[in-house]
């Protein structure tokens, strides 16, 4: 059991709902309604994913990251409206065309131990066979690891800290590139983060005004990771109606740091399973029907597990 610091509850208290949702509607609304390889806007020369990069890399440098962006090749799904609303992908045909797209990396070199690395990522894409704004699937996420990196910017940490935003409305996702590199690299990556739907939750969830999370997992280190997530819930009083659920295989972008061989990976989540939120994938997933206190507080335990971890 760890003990509570006082210096953590400081820093996790700096977490600025009020800043997310600014940073939610500028995603998901306006200046960019969706975050796709395939979608222009009129009179723009650039893609709205490409937009979206330039737009999250700012916020990072801003504060004082410095920002590499990885390409990886991606198609778009294809929409097959005979299939359920919330699963109308289909898998694109040879001819479709290929999009360069980009993994962002910001890395805060750790003092002490700067070859030990903790990832928080998430991707950043909207849907790309519909039109769809994609707030909680997951330009949500995306603004919660922004918000990491924003709060950790003034904080000296012994291992090294990565925030990567990737993408996996897309195919194949990009994160498996990331995790491939890393591995090929032999990056000594201790814990992975997936930010993915938080303050997303099903319409009972949401009229009980439930604050939830589902921390998903697929090995034994995972479990560990979200044992930890539980525990700092717990000692720093967030709040979050949390639990753990063990999948039986790798899924998410999480799954694609474990099938790498970086067993230490979690997904965090609303919802489980994703569809008990009715808007999930749909073009009704608006940033306005997201709700950031919850994905706020999950960021506030992300971060205290992501310091805890630090100071083992």
């Amino acid at each position: 059991m760890h003990q509570l610091n006082e210096s953590i509850r400081e820093i996790l208290d700096r977490v600025d709902p009020e800043r997310m949702r600014g940073d939610l509607f500028s995603l998901a609304r306006d200046p960019l309604p969706c975050r796709r390889a395939n979608v222009t806007l009129p009179g723009h020369d650039r893609s709205t994913l490409d937009e979206a990069d330039d737009l999250i890399s700012s916020r990072l440098e801003s504060w004082g990251c410095e920002v590499l962006r990885e390409p990886a090749q991606v198609q778009a799904y294809r929409c097959d409206t005979t299939k359920h609303p919330q699963a109308q992908y289909s898998p694109p045909v040879p001819e479709d065309p290929w999009y360069t797209v980009h993994n962002l990396h910001a890395t805060r070199n750790g003092t002490e131990r700067p070859d030990e690395i903790i990832m928080a990522i998430a991707h950043k894409d909207s849907q790309s066979w519909v039109d769809s704004p994609g707030a909680g699937d997951n330009a949500i996420g995306a603004v919660g690891v922004m918000e990491m990196a924003r709060v950790l910017a003034r904080v000296e940490t012994a291992r090294t800290v990565r925030f990567m935003f990737c993408n996996e409305e897309h195919t194949p996702w990009t994160s498996r590139v990331a995790a491939e590199n890393a591995q090929k690299r032999g990056d000594r990556i201790i814990a992975v983060f997936n930010t993915d739907g938080i303050g997303r939750k099903s319409p009972e969830d949401n009229a009980a005004g439930k604050k939830t999370n589902v921390t998903k997992y697929t090995t034994p280190e995972g479990r560990a990771l979200g044992e930890l997530l539980c525990e700092v819930n717990a000692l720093y009083g967030i709040g979050l109606d949390q639990s753990l659920f063990e999948r039986p295989a790798p899924g998410d972008d999480d799954g694609s740091f474990v099938t790498a061989g970086f067993g230490a990976a979690v997904m965090n989540i609303g919802c489980n399973p994703s569809t008990a939120d009715p808007n999930y994938h749909t073009v009704d997933d608006l940033p306005e029907l997201v709700d950031v206190d919850n994905a706020a507080m999950t960021v506030r335990m992300i971060l205290g597990a992501i310091l805890t971890l630090d100071e083992s």
